[in-house]
């Protein structure tokens, strides 16, 4: 399984490294099973996230043809006040600091990285995956209705308004779309990959190794709807 994890500017550092690790993690484990790599849309560059200027290297651009999985982190920015609005230039130009995280995922639209998933999305041979705010960059392009998926609590109304059938899970498994909740379930994400790519005791090794023990059950349209509880 050959990973691209997909950086735009106002990224969340911690969507991109955690899951970035556990299944670099997963490569080594499984003796090359698994190869990931760090891209954008324009192509190797320089990418600033949202978190104080903090500077990742995409070493390629998105490549459909390579990709196993695409995996689109979230923003990092302010959250804002209940019914603040974002100025109205705020689309435009380099992200700055104290930026609202809705405007710089919005940002992500005027890039070539929505038809990129719209894409991938409809490659039944690549699975999208995402954490945190991705799932709302997806859900703004329009690609998301009917879907199941997740994201974090605070876009969960966002996510339901877009057409997308929202659930209350720390990761979800609707198909070729995996999508985690808040920015550290990357981590529960990625080792949910590693389970369902190359199985489940290379999933334990590097649970092991990151002495992390996975978070809640993994959400999937499967089996008897539950009573109201």
């Amino acid at each position: 399984m050959h990973a691209q994890i997909v950086l735009f500017d106002g990224f969340d550092p911690l969507d991109v490294i955690a899951p970035y690790e556990v299944l670099y993690a997963g490569g080594t484990a499984s003796d090359g099973a698994v190869t990931v790599e760090l891209v954008s849309a324009e192509g190797p560059r320089e990418v600033i996230s949202g978190t104080g200027g903090l500077t990742l290297r995409a070493t390629g651009a998105v490549d459909l043809e390579r990709a196993d999985l695409l995996l689109v982190p979230g923003a990092s920015g302010r959250v804002g006040e209940p019914g603040e609005l974002p100025d109205e230039e705020a689309g435009a130009g380099e992200p700055e600091r104290d930026e609202l995280s809705a405007v710089l995922l919005a940002r992500t639209l005027t890039t070539g990285l929505p038809a990129l998933l719209g894409r991938a999305m409809d490659d039944p041979s690549i699975t999208v995956a995402t954490v945190c705010g991705g799932s709302l960059v997806l859900a703004m392009a329009g690609l998301l209705e009917g879907r199941h998926a997740t994201t974090h609590h605070l876009g969960l109304d966002l996510l339901d308004a877009t057409g997308a059938h929202m659930v209350r899970a720390r990761v979800v498994d609707d198909g070729d779309l995996i999508t985690g909740a808040g920015v550290t379930s990357g981590l529960d994400l990625g080792l949910y990959l590693l389970e369902r790519e190359v199985g489940p005791r290379i999933a334990h090794a590097v649970e092991e190794l990151f002495a992390h023990e996975r978070r809640g059950t993994v959400w999937r349209a499967q089996g008897p709807a539950p009573a109201v509880l």
